[in-house]
This record gives structure tokens, C-alpha cells and sequence, in this order.
């Protein structure tokens, strides 16, 4: 085989193990988590709640499986859920949304390979002599050298979304006695990816968030779940996947 089928085989075998190491990573949702809350945040645990989108009704479909979610986490983190407005600590509203798909175009590079010049050469010949006169025949063999000789440049699109998720929480007791909506606490996650399907992504928001209810984070935290993460398992209703 030529040298420059060797390198071609070497390539490939390359490109496809690096494809298939890619291949079993596991996808991960990155979120940024920003949460705010009082000093007394903690002590307000009793909850009921509700839709806070705009047209959005406690008997509409998505908005109960996605409450659903929020509720096992609240729950974990020591929250309980109360039947009426007048036994509760805080009403909670969930709100969640997608943007518009923005495509980005970026620009990258694919290295050539070709022949870059001579590396050696050889010739074979032979001499004859006839009445005096000599004669030579000969064939001369170059070996060529193989290497990077350029580039070409190529376009591509990429498609994303930008998922929101928002968890506010205001003080009962205080709006019952003085009309007063006081936010006790409020938490949010932003995630921007290829997916525009929110029962897809909203599952790992979520466990994104778990954290960080009822707390003060200082900043914006990144948060990366990963796609077989156990946690969001549960939250969908199952079981963990076993450790092997």
C-alpha cells in the first residue's frame, strides 16, 4: 500500500474512533441558574401552587406535568403542599417558556492532504556496447512525500432555542392581611440548545434548580445535567437506571 493509502486508512480508522468515543458520552443539558430569596425564606415551607403564564390554566395538560416535576422537588427539599390558600406560607407560581429559533452561521476549516514533493529517487538502467559506441537505458524512480498542503473553508447553520423556567414565591398570610404581594423568594433557569420541545428539556430545568429553592445564590451558577442523570429519571416517574 502507498503511503498515501496508509495515511488515508490511518485517518479514517481515526476519525471513526473518535466518532464512536463522541458516541458514548453521554448528552449534557447546561442551565443557568440565578435564585433569590429573604432571610426567613426557609421558615416558609407550606405551599400552594399555580400557573403564572399568561392565558395559562391549572387544568391545562402541560402546565400539570411540568407542576408535577416541580412538586417532587419541593417536596424533597422539605416543602409541603397544602389544599387551600388559607393554610399556606407562600404561593408559588411556575411559569415556563421558549424563544423564537435563532440560526447562527459560523465558518471552519478542513485540512487537504496531498503530495508536498520528492523524498528520494532511484534509477535502474543498463550499458551496451556496440563497435565501439556504449549506449545507456535507464529508468529513474521518484518516491513522493505526503503531507498537509491547505485548507478549504466551509459554512454552517446551527438552530437554537432558549428555554425559560421560572419558580416565584410570595408571602400568603402577609397579601391576606395587608393586599401586599411580597416576594419571599424566586428562582430561575435559562437554557439555550438545539431542542425547541419543553417536555423534552423542562425535566433536567428542573433538576437543575433543585439546589437551590428557597436560597440565595449570589450569581448566575451553571448547571449541567446529564441526559441519563438518575434524578430526572424520578422526576419523569421512574425508577433509577441500575449501577453496573
Amino acid at each position: 500500500m502507498c503511503p498515501k493509502n496508509i495515511f488515508l486508512a490511518l485517518l479514517l480508522a481515526g476519525v471513526g474512533f473518535l466518532s464512536g468515543c463522541a458516541g458514548m458520552q453521554p448528552k449534557r443539558f447546561v442551565s443557568s441558574v440565578d435564585s433569590l430569596a429573604q432571610a426567613d425564606a426557609v421558615a416558609k415551607k407550606r405551599y400552594v401552587l399555580l400557573p403564572g403564564g399568561e392565558g395559562v390554566e391549572a387544568s391545562d395538560l402541560q402546565f400539570q406535568e411540568f407542576a408535577a416535576y416541580v412538586e417532587r422537588i419541593l417536596s424533597e427539599n422539605g416543602f409541603v403542599k397544602v389544599a387551600t390558600v388559607q393554610d399556606a406560607d407562600v404561593a408559588i407560581f411556575l411559569v415556563y417558556a421558549i424563544g423564537d429559533p435563532q440560526t447562527h452561521q459560523y465558518t471552519y476549516s478542513i485540512p487537504t492532504w496531498g503530495q508536498t514533493g520528492v523524498s528520494s529517487s532511484n534509477t535502474y538502467g543498463t550499458v551496451s556496447s556496440y563497435g565501439g559506441m556504449a549506449t545507456y537505458s535507464g529508468t529513474t524512480t521518484y518516491t513522493p512525500t505526503y503531507g498537509l498542503t491547505g485548507s478549504t473553508t466551509h459554512v454552517g447553520r446551527q438552530t437554537v432555542y432558549s428555554r425559560f423556567l421560572f419558580l416565584d414565591a410570595y408571602d400568603l398570610p402577609a397579601y391576606m392581611k395587608e393586599q401586599r404581594m411580597t416576594q419571599v423568594w424566586k428562582t430561575s433557569v435559562v437554557s439555550t440548545g438545539s431542542s425547541g420541545d419543553l417536555r423534552l428539556v423542562v425535566p433536567y430545568m428542573v433538576a437543575a434548580m433543585k439546589p437551590y429553592l428557597g436560597t440565595n445564590t449570589g450569581r448566575r451558577i451553571e448547571v449541567q445535567v446529564l441526559e441519563n442523570d438518575p434524578a430526572v429519571q424520578i422526576l419523569r416517574g421512574g425508577q433509577p437506571p441500575a449501577v453496573k
